[in-house]
């Protein structure tokens, strides 16, 4: 029993934590050694790799300024308006975080595409049509993919204005965009514009199939084309390396740009805002609008023609189905243990340094790395699966960690206590208290990791054979050889694979909790 609340004996054993990670550092920071070790910095970067890098930081650029100018109008719709739908919408802002990646373009090709719903509508006008492949087709992509995250957290900062502030700048005729919103925005913005910066720099997927010409190479896709068409190990280390650096720059920033939110204390009360009439409406509801016409249509497009693709899909797509679900299960499986037994920790540094590593080094230099680890010693496309399943967990667990700890925190404030009071320590501790009151977020962040590793189009895409290949790359190549239709209709399986894991999981937290 403790002998007092401030017992030094911890509640809950920390080596599970101290190997979670480990592993993670030798799959960021020991993957990164190896990268380091095995470049020729005397060769230097040639041109073209140079261009890859101004291009992947100039499309960060833009995709992360353009989601926020865009997110802004619709978070403020959304803040001030109450309408029926309301909570649906604020869902599918959640969307993007499980839907692969490669079912996203299939339906944003089927509304920008050469034969898609825009540039049809234009032929009929007789007007010139616009191509989506390039800089313009990578900005608009991760545009439709973090535009959802910009609002979601914008969100969060307008909801955390009091409503009793908004009660005094009505009494007072205060201007509410300068006094209450601006202050907020200047807070939450910088970081969050950082931190989809940081996303579109390891995007791997979009520049593959959207980009790729001699302009529209991500440093990414260069480290993809130096290993897999050429073989050339120098180059692919040496850009593995710059992108660590510019990821590293970035996350850094992020953490220093992030201002806390003083927005002082309220009462909880709903908040009623008295600054919505007039063309303030028109407004809310064109950006509304816009936002559910861009996240909606082109989900509509992949329905509609991955129904109608179903009876052309290869017979193989089974199996490589098969072992999509069981790289997801694995990963989202690694994941949440990771992440679980970092969170456990506590505030450790340790932890919170290697939770959020990952973020810095991105999935192909991971690959890289284990590449170069593994390749004196077994042929690596034997290892693509099982490096795909730990990559992928690797991917998912900041986003996991940031579930769980908070939660893990409120636990044990609420009942951290009593549990020592009652000496229950270690695996009954576990068993007994945290594991039953966790079951949402852990649910949730397994979910997560899932959909996220069944939609992965990056290191499978260097490593595999052809018997290992998953869904998103049979879908991959089934575009290259121009299949679209058959690739639409491997797109809906794809959706429905990764939606229905994430509501397993998902579900599974939330029953009976």
């Amino acid at each position: 029993m403790a002998s007092s609340p401030n017992a030094v004996t911890p509640s809950v054993p920390r080596w599970p934590g101290a190997i979670a990670a480990g592993l993670v550092l030798c799959l960021t920071l020991g993957t990164l050694a190896a990268v380091s070790f095995r470049a020729e910095w005397s060769g230097g970067l040639s041109a073209s790799d140079w261009a890859a890098v101004r291009f992947t930081v100039l499309q960060a650029a833009a995709s992360a300024a353009l989601s926020i100018i865009a997110a802004i109008p619709v978070a403020r719709a959304l803040a001030r308006r109450r309408f029926r739908g309301r909570g649906v919408l604020i869902t599918l802002m959640g969307a993007p975080f499980i839907l692969p990646v490669i079912v996203a373009i299939i339906g944003l090709l089927a509304v920008f595409g050469r034969g898609g719903l825009l540039n049809s509508a234009l032929s009929a006008l007789g007007l010139p049509l616009v191509s989506i492949y390039g800089f313009q087709g990578v900005v608009l992509a991760h545009v439709f993919f973090n535009l959802p995250l910009a609002v979601r957290l914008i969100l969060h900062g307008w909801l955390a204005i009091p409503a009793e502030q908004f009660r005094v700048a009505a009494s007072l005729n205060m201007p509410v965009g300068r006094y209450l919103e601006w202050p907020m925005l200047r807070a939450v913005v910088p970081g969050v514009a950082l931190a989809i910066f940081l996303i579109c720099l390891t995007s791997f997927a979009v520049a593959l199939t959207l980009g790729g010409g001699p302009k529209a190479t991500t440093v990414e896709l260069a480290i993809y084309q130096a290993l897999r068409f050429e073989f050339d190990m120098a180059t692919a280390a040496r850009l593995a390396m710059i992108q660590f650096v510019i990821c590293a720059t970035a996350a850094g920033l992020a953490w220093l740009v992030t201002l806390p939110q003083d927005a002082g204390a309220g009462f909880d009360r709903v908040v009623q805002r008295w600054d919505g009439a007039g063309l303030a409406l028109v407004w809310d509801v064109l950006a509304l609008a816009g936002a559910m016409v861009l996240l909606l249509l082109p989900l509509g497009m992949v329905v509609q023609r991955g129904i109608a693709g179903l009876t052309l899909i290869p017979e193989d797509i089974w199996s490589a189905a098969l072992r999509s679900l069981a790289v997801a299960v694995v990963s989202a499986l690694l994941c949440s243990s990771l992440a679980l037994a970092l969170a456990l920790r506590r505030g450790g540094v340790l932890a919170g340094i290697s939770a959020v590593l990952p973020l810095a080094a991105s999935g192909l230099m991971m690959g890289t790395g284990l590449f170069i680890m593994v390749w004196p010693f077994v042929d690596p496309a034997k290892l693509a699966l099982p490096v795909t399943a730990m990559v992928n967990a690797a991917m998912a667990l900041p986003f996991a960690y940031r579930a769980l700890a908070p939660a893990l925190e409120q636990i044990e404030a609420g009942f951290g206590r009593t549990a020592d009071s009652l000496g229950m320590t270690g695996a009954a501790r576990l068993r007994w208290l945290i594991l039953p009151r966790m079951r949402r977020p852990l649910g949730f962040a397994t979910g997560l990791a899932a959909a996220m590793s069944m939609g992965d189009l990056g290191v499978i895409a260097l490593f595999a054979r052809s018997d290992q290949e998953t869904l998103p790359l049979a879908m991959f190549q089934l575009m290259g050889a121009y299949q679209m239709e058959a690739a639409a209709g491997v797109a809906l399986i794809l959706l429905t694979l990764s939606v229905g894991l994430f509501w397993l999981f998902d579900r599974g937290g939330r029953a009976d909790a």
